[in-house]
């Protein structure tokens, strides 16, 4: 099939302002792109690294669970990706007894190799704009809303079109703010087995303390193996299902790396806004930033106390503690760095820039002239809900476990409560046994009472009473505005926090309108609804003007980088390793070692014990062949790449099209990365390759691995 793209305005003929700036479509490299890669030490070609007609490096690089990347790195479809990333399907096969969180899990034969229901990985098949298509029966006298539903509904008939196949994937999704659309279909890997992962004192060393910080030292990395049918063909989980015949896998090089080194990085990053105004930005430093931060500070803090006191509940809460305390000291960083980078007065300079050069043209300023009023009023609205947009989320809904799963209930409750069949209501209801035995598994309910009721009083605290869910406004007011005494004796009525009365609950099943815990999320999710139809009024205000701005800016500065925000498709970054400086008299080196590691090691501390065998092999150096020329063994080292969330797992490629690293985090100078690419300090954070071999061989005696792999 012939597979063509088209990129808007002036894409292809666009000058690059700097070339580690950028998260390029890796299909639509132009010949600057290549030119700048070879320059700095790349010796691929643009087919060897992307295209549908021969295998190549994008077959090597996956989307990973839904929210990270990995890479291929074995003939027999071995996946390396992050320890993050992997970490809530280790959790799952972990307890007391087989505690794989702490001490790790090392699969010395294929047979050990463990299954996941629910994870799949997705190779990227096919590429196309369908922008014509999606944009069909819009004009310039439809409105924001009606664009919208015909953007909808078209793309669903795309979608439906191209995505008939079994185990494809096919999604449209916008570029530039909505001025273009491209459809990509995936094909879907449903057996992905876990191979290995490292102790707790190597994948997670470090955890929130050094999270989002340079120099680091940690093993951020899991292995898994893709598994096929026999005729090697994608399929369900099957015990006689058989590895992956890799179409491409990265070699791995043992050179290491020094500053000026060429690094590219693969891979699917979640979400930038590099193009947005200075609305958005005021609007993130002032109000959802914050709120974030209040509401997960609440929510760890109970975490902590509860997981400090009782490894089940370590154990139990692991995964979920690291996703929340991810995105927290990133909000934390973001609001500070984007005051500190002065993001927003960068912004508002670049709008009057923008002003200044409609105003210069008639032609211009009938096309651009009054988009500003848009916007304006689209922020206005966002900037009075926005805080108790985030607590309806953060703090209500899905704050506490729970009420979080009493709101999976909402259609069985709404058929009974029309009374339905009753036959067809218990066969709906058994449907629910699994989705009952998954959450009480991880569950501690002790724990989530406390969280439960910290974050509702918080919420009653916080949020002004014309935009707060009636419910809280009533029980806080009856109690005070202390929701403890409330919440326990919720929690020892409600069926969503026993799995005995909730199983009981399934098998005669009525309404739930007197579950406490089930009225307050109806309630909670019912205020959010009246906030989400506010929210739309001011898409519909401001979108239109958003989207005019971005194409006016593409055509106000032509010798711009206009690259495409990231939004989780993939996408090509290159830059090299250096080292650089944070501030006034502090200069970081390129890389830290085994002996930073070390520095670091409390014992017993959750965030910096280190295993008694690692540290024996460190007192011994007993590095191997993965000892640099000064007999170091490197543990992690920074590349001036552009990434984002997403990109964990990404693997750091060399000129030659080998593994050097992998990717796993950003720097705290340049938290402001997503809205403002920080060239003096920008830093992407990778494990060394070396650390990762040696943790397989050394750490965890697979010799079985090693011998996989292709070392040079």
């Amino acid at each position: 099939m012939k597979k063509r793209l088209f990129l808007i305005l002036a894409l292809l003929s666009v000058m690059i302002a700097k070339a580690d700036e950028g998260m390029w479509l890796p299909y639509a490299l132009n010949g600057q792109n290549l030119a700048e890669m070879q320059a700095m030490g790349c010796k691929l070609t643009a087919e060897q690294i992307f295209s549908f007609n021969q295998p190549s490096i994008k077959d090597a690089i996956v989307q990973f669970g839904g929210g990270c990347t990995g890479e291929i790195i074995s003939a027999e479809g071995l996946l390396l990706t992050n320890h993050h990333c992997g970490l809530s399907y280790v959790q799952k096969h972990s307890s007391v007894e087989h505690d794989y969180l702490t001490d790790g899990f090392w699969a010395n034969d294929k047979s050990q190799e463990l299954p996941n229901p629910g994870l799949s990985v997705l190779f990227l098949n096919q590429v196309k704009d369908v922008t014509e298509a999606v944009l069909k029966d819009v004009t310039a006298q439809t409105t924001e809303a009606e664009r919208d539903e015909l953007v909808r509904k078209n793309s669903k008939a795309i979608v439906e079109e191209y995505g008939k196949q079994d185990f494809h994937r096919v999604e449209v999704v916008p570029f530039y703010s909505g001025n273009q659309y491209i459809l990509f279909d995936y094909i879907e890997y449903k057996d992905v087995r876990l191979v290995c992962c490292p102790p707790w004192g190597i994948g997670k060393f470090g955890a929130d303390t050094d999270n989002w910080t340079w120099p680091r030292h940690k093993g951020d990395f899991n292995i898994f193996r893709v598994y096929t049918d026999k005729e090697g063909n994608p399929a369900n989980y099957a015990q006689d299902n058989i590895p992956m015949k890799s179409k491409w896998f990265l070699p791995i090089n043992l050179d290491g790396v020094k500053p000026g080194d060429y690094a590219m990085i693969l891979g699917y990053p979640g979400s930038t806004d590099r193009y947005s105004t200075s609305y958005t930005v005021k609007n993130i430093i002032e109000e959802e930033g914050p709120a974030i931060i209040d509401c997960r500070t609440t929510k760890l803090d109970n975490y902590r106390k509860h997981m400090d006191a009782d490894q089940e509940v370590f154990i139990q809460y692991a995964s979920k503690q690291a996703s929340v305390s991810n995105y927290w000291k990133y909000y934390i960083g973001q609001v500070k760095q984007l005051m500190r980078n002065h993001v927003f007065e960068r912004r508002q300079a670049q709008e009057q820039d923008f002003r200044n050069w409609v105003n210069a043209d008639p032609k211009r300023k009938a096309e651009y002239g009054d988009i500003f009023s848009g916007i304006e009023k689209k922020w206005e609205i966002l900037d009075e809900i926005e805080k108790s947009f985030v607590y309806h989320r953060e703090a209500g809904w899905n704050g506490g476990e729970a009420i979080a799963l009493s709101r999976r209930f909402r259609v069985l409750n709404d058929s009974i409560e029309a009374k339905a069949d009753k036959g067809w209501i218990l066969k709906m209801a058994e449907r629910y046994h699994g989705t009952a035995d998954a959450f009480f598994k991880d569950y501690n309910a002790a724990l989530d009472q406390d969280v439960t009721a910290a974050l509702l009083n918080l919420f009653y605290k916080n949020i002004p009473t014309a935009l707060m869910p009636s419910e809280i406004l009533r029980i806080g007011r009856e109690n005070n505005g202390d929701f403890t005494e409330y919440i326990a004796k919720a929690f020892q009525k409600s069926v969503f926090t026993d799995p005995a009365r909730l199983e009981k609950w399934l098998q005669k099943p009525k309404s739930l309108s007197k579950d406490p815990l089930y009225a307050l999320s109806y309630n909670i999710v019912e205020s959010y609804q009246n906030l989400y139809a506010r929210y739309e009024e001011a898409q519909n205000l401001g979108n239109a003007g958003e989207r005019l701005y971005m194409k006016g800016l593409m055509e106000m500065q032509q010798d711009r980088n206009f690259y495409p925000d990231a939004n989780f498709t993939m996408r090509l970054t290159y830059g090299t390793v250096e080292p650089y400086k944070a501030a006034d008299a502090v200069n970081y080196n390129y890389y830290t070692t085994m002996d930073g590691v070390m520095a670091k090691y409390v014992p017993g501390n959750w965030e910096f014990d280190i295993p008694q065998d690692v540290r024996d092999l460190v007192a011994r150096k007993d590095y191997g062949r993965y000892a640099n020329e000064k007999g170091e063994l490197v543990v992690n080292f920074i590349t001036t790449n552009d990434i984002t969330g997403g990109n964990s797992g990404s693997p750091v490629i060399d000129g030659e099209g080998n593994l050097i690293g992998l990717a796993f985090d950003g720097n705290w100078e340049a938290m402001s990365g997503d809205l403002n690419f920080e060239n003096k300090v920008q830093r992407t954070i990778c494990m060394d390759a070396r650390y990762l071999l040696w943790c397989i061989e050394k750490v965890g005696k697979c010799d079985n691995i090693i011998k996989e792999l292709k070392i040079k």
